[in-house]
């Protein structure tokens, strides 16, 4: 079941954007900063760009188009928005391409850069606030390629906001970026092939939690 939220139409520009240009692709995220210090920051992945309604299509549901993939505290937003942006603005640079800037409002996100950031942000949504340094060094750790496809391993497996937190590959990205020290390996070791083991762990972990319940359920009955 698909569930849109109320939102005001509002027309957004792609200037300033992060990377993103609708001539070359309509696929973009959306990165939503409300007014407000302590309210929620939204990331939500589009394949449709309309800009005189940008954030009206995010929902939380199984379509596709305008899917809201994390809703991020404040205080950890604020953690990681200047690293993120110094990490994209360079690799944009070097693209000859417009530097980014956040604003309050709907930020555009090329879709690679998208990726990216919200691989991130399921690292820290559920984690101890103490652990997000140590996910910022892990993050920049990685290549871009790994955050790629790491982050398309975890959309397709557990990508749903309310379904997927907190388990299987969400629950492996969150351990990995924020107990396992990636920062310092050699260049060309890859840390993907240790994020199956991690999967396969937390896997386990949940099969042992959930017969553990069921046979807790079972003596009550």
């Amino acid at each position: 079941m698909t569930t849109r939220r109320q939102s005001k139409a509002s027309s957004v520009s792609a200037d300033g954007s992060y990377g993103f240009d609708p001539a070359e692709s309509v696929s973009h995220f959306l990165v939503h900063i409300p007014t407000g210090s302590q309210k929620p920051v939204e990331i939500s992945e589009h394949l449709s760009w309309d800009s005189e309604h940008v954030g009206a299509s995010v929902h939380v549901g199984s379509h596709p188009d305008g899917q809201l993939r994390t809703r991020l505290a404040r205080s950890k937003w604020n953690e990681i928005a200047d690293v993120v942006r110094a990490e994209f603005n360079t690799r944009l640079k070097k693209l000859g391409k417009r530097a980014g800037k956040w604003a309050t409002g709907y930020n555009p996100v090329s879709r690679p850069l998208g990726k990216e950031l919200t691989l991130l942000a399921w690292a820290i949504e559920d984690a101890d606030p103490a652990l997000v340094p140590t996910a910022i060094s892990n993050w920049l750790g990685l290549m871009p390629e790994e955050r790629w496809w790491l982050y398309t391993m975890t959309a397709a497996a557990s990508g749903d906001y309310v379904a997927g937190r907190a388990v299987g590959w969400r629950k492996a990205i969150r351990f990995a970026l924020t107990e396992n020290p990636v920062a310092g390996r050699p260049s060309d070791a890859y840390v993907v092939p240790e994020f199956f083991r991690l999967v396969k762990d937390a896997m386990v972990e949940e099969e042992k939690a959930v017969s553990s319940t069921d046979t807790a359920n079972g003596m009550t009955s």
